[in-house]
């Protein structure tokens, strides 16, 4: 496990992006992972954002690894956001 890369426990559902996002912490900077309903439902089920969000916290271990792999390549966007997809 990367050491330099963290996530705090503090997902959550943004209604405007329609995703789950969540804090990760590099190198004591913070950048905004987030992976969207859609992409939730296609992968693991689920047909609301509370159920999506509930998907998140039981896939968490492998999202987390699937952000620290992209934020390790620089895969953020324009804005700063890392997206899973």
């Amino acid at each position: 496990m990367n050491q330099a890369i963290q996530f705090p426990d503090r997902e959550h559902w943004d209604e405007r992006q329609s995703a789950v996002c969540f804090p990760a912490l590099v190198h004591g900077m913070q950048l905004t992972c987030a992976i969207s309903g859609e992409t939730i439902a296609a992968r693991f089920g689920g047909e609301t954002s509370r159920q999506w969000l509930e998907l998140f916290l039981e896939n968490r271990w492998d999202l987390e690894e699937e952000a620290s792999e992209l934020i390790r390549n620089q895969q953020e966007d324009n804005q700063g956001w890392v997206w899973l997809s």
